[in-house]
């Protein structure tokens, strides 16, 4: 007797029309994200199309919050990807209820409200800082460097540009006087001409040499800001003949990262041990992270609302002026304990034991936290970074997989960092909950 199967009759119509949310567990993630989204204060987004009055009804903004949070906790961060999942995906279905944005619509939302969307970020962590009962304890802070929405091949140095300059100025002046020889030849030939369009060769020239005398002005700038911050005078400031210029994306910089050099920005994040959440997040076009220790620390107290105990950071935020502001403390602010390397330890060397004895009267501060992490205590604290900071951006960049912000300027791609924390605070809030 043959071997029997269960029925399979895949033509047969479904009598009643099917829940979609029957086909998910209680416990998924859509039905997390959509109750978080639904807590969020969405009135300056919905501010925006209270003005307008004209042309068909939008799409509501929950559901488009939702589609984007939703996108960037799964892997999924492209608007045409996000439209296919709408098609082909149930969760985004379910989440979407009947609704169907094309992709233009997406990308435009994201667009247009990127500025709300970062602020979503205080929100989110807020609540799950308050579901949590964490008091931030010691955050360790890293930086990890993302591409930008522009290649490499885009920039352009400060001395090159000079080089290029002089050589469309040259091939202008000769194609003007070529182009005023031909009209002398027509005109004889064949009378007046009215000649009121450049030659196409002489356009193309010209619109390039008009964006690189931009460029070198962005740079000069640049290097006058640069002066100014660092105490020197301004107005003698010139650029490097190396300092570089975008023309995709002019806010980014070529750094070197994991990669190899990259053309992007370094997205920094404080990270807290219990559950891993981003407690602090920014967005720089400098490739150093000397500069950030300050305005991440202020960064922590805004967004969380909340004084960390300590800071723990490589090598690359050790300096005087950064150990002097932690130590520091005014009013009823106390002062944040540091546990920061002073430079790439060599092989075996964390195994040494610290050197005994006093250290000299005249003793940095760089010099005290040195051997403050060869003691055993300053050994396990700083230990405990790279389990902490690490993972997150492993799971950022490697698990969800996000290599390149899609977005181009500091500001949109700062809103779009924070949306990649804020998603990345809602996964871990989700997986404390399921135990």
């Amino acid at each position: 007797m043959p071997k029997g199967y269960r029925s399979y009759l895949p033509e047969q119509e479904l009598l009643l029309p099917p829940s979609l949310r029957e086909w998910l567990p209680e416990n998924h993630l859509v039905y997390f994200v959509s109750d978080v989204v639904d807590q969020l204060d969405l009135s300056a987004i919905h501010a925006v199309y209270e003005k307008e009055k004209r042309g068909q009804p939008p799409y509501d903004p929950r559901l488009m919050t939702k589609l984007l949070v939703y996108g960037y906790c799964t892997g999924v961060f492209g608007s045409r990807r996000i439209q296919k999942r709408l098609r082909e995906d149930i969760p985004f279905r379910v989440l979407a209820a009947g609704n169907e944005p094309d992709f233009r619509t997406i990308s435009d939302f994201r667009k247009i409200h990127i500025a709300t969307l970062e602020n979503l970020f205080e929100q989110v962590l807020a609540m799950a800082l308050e579901c949590g009962a964490i008091q931030l304890g010691r955050v360790s802070l890293d930086g990890t460097k993302l591409k930008a929405n522009a290649s490499k091949h885009k920039a352009m140095s400060y001395g090159r540009m000079k080089e290029k300059q002089q050589q469309l100025k040259e091939e202008v002046k000769q194609l003007l006087a070529a182009a005023e020889a031909a009209d002398e030849a027509e005109d004889r030939q064949y009378g007046s001409q009215r000649g009121d369009e450049l030659p196409e060769e002489l356009q193309r020239r010209e619109t390039r040499l008009a964006k690189i005398k931009e460029a070198k002005k962005v740079l000069e700038q640049r290097a006058r800001d640069k002066a100014a911050a660092e105490g020197r005078s301004a107005a003698e400031a010139k650029p490097e003949d190396k300092d570089q210029y975008n023309f995709t994306d002019p806010e980014s910089r070529i750094m070197k990262g994991a990669d190899g050099i990259v053309q992007g920005y370094n997205a920094q994040a404080a990270v807290e041990p219990a559950l891993l959440l981003i407690v602090g997040q920014s967005v720089t076009e400098a490739a150093n992270d000397k500069q950030q220790l300050k305005p991440m620390v202020e960064l922590i107290e805004q967004q969380s609302g909340q004084r960390p105990e300590a800071i723990l950071a490589d090598n690359g935020y050790c300096s005087e002026q950064n150990l002097e502001h932690l130590e520091s403390a005014e009013g009823p602010e106390r002062k944040i304990e540091g546990f920061i390397a002073t430079g790439k330890q060599k092989h075996g060397e964390h195994r040494l034991p610290a050197k005994r004895g006093p250290l000299p009267k005249d003793a940095t501060r760089v010099d005290r936290m040195k051997r403050k992490l060869q003691t055993k205590v300053g050994k396990a604290v700083y230990a405990a970074r790279k389990c902490v900071v690490e993972p997150v951006f492993g799971q950022i960049k490697q698990a969800r997989g996000f290599r390149q912000f899609l977005l181009r300027g500091k500001k949109k791609v700062k809103g779009e960092w924070a949306l990649l924390c804020l998603a990345h605070n809602i996964l871990r809030l989700h997986a404390a909950m399921q135990y």
